[in-house]
């Protein structure tokens, strides 16, 4: 899968660099060729992280089932991290497909995920919600900074027509 994406990124460096140094185009669409071809290779390389499976930097979904985790705890080189694997709840039904998200390590929450994966091996299924919280001074300057306040709950039980 990675190698025709390889390849066509390859193609298309061979052809602008050909456009630069063969053609006869005026100065500014030459420049606009190379702007353009680099804002393509940031989109495309964003792309080919989705594809790979890497976990999203996205908020998450507003209700979720939590159906893993992995928790990195932070130490003396890194940062640590939490990684979920939540199914989106849209319209009261699970999404099609669960997806993987990397959260910013908090002590809180590293505690409230163990609690839930403990109650997801004993069969019982965790309802996420995740409120954005709210923003304080200059924070919209720093990108990265939105943190979401997450809360666990017991999944109720489906409810049988009676007969």
């Amino acid at each position: 899968m990675t190698l025709p994406i390889i390849l066509s990124f390859a193609a298309l460096l061979l052809l602008c660099l050909l456009a630069l140094l063969q053609s006869r185009w005026p100065a500014w669409l030459r420049g606009l060729l190379v702007v353009g071809v680099t804002a393509f290779y940031f989109y495309g390389e964003s792309a080919i992280h989705t594809l790979w499976g890497w976990p999203s930097g996205d908020p998450l979904p507003e209700r979720f089932v939590l159906l893993a985790a992995v928790i990195e705890e932070p130490g003396p080189k890194r940062d640590g991290a939490l990684y979920v694997w939540v199914n989106a709840v849209e319209d009261g039904k699970p999404a099609a497909q669960p997806r993987a998200y990397a959260l910013p390590y908090s002590k809180d929450l590293h505690g409230l995920l163990n609690e839930g994966l403990k109650k997801v091996r004993n069969g019982i299924s965790q309802l996420g919600t995740a409120e954005a919280k709210p923003r304080k001074g200059l924070s919209w300057l720093r990108p990265g900074s939105d943190e979401q306040q997450v809360k666990l709950r017991d999944m109720p039980l489906p409810q049988l027509p009676e007969k």
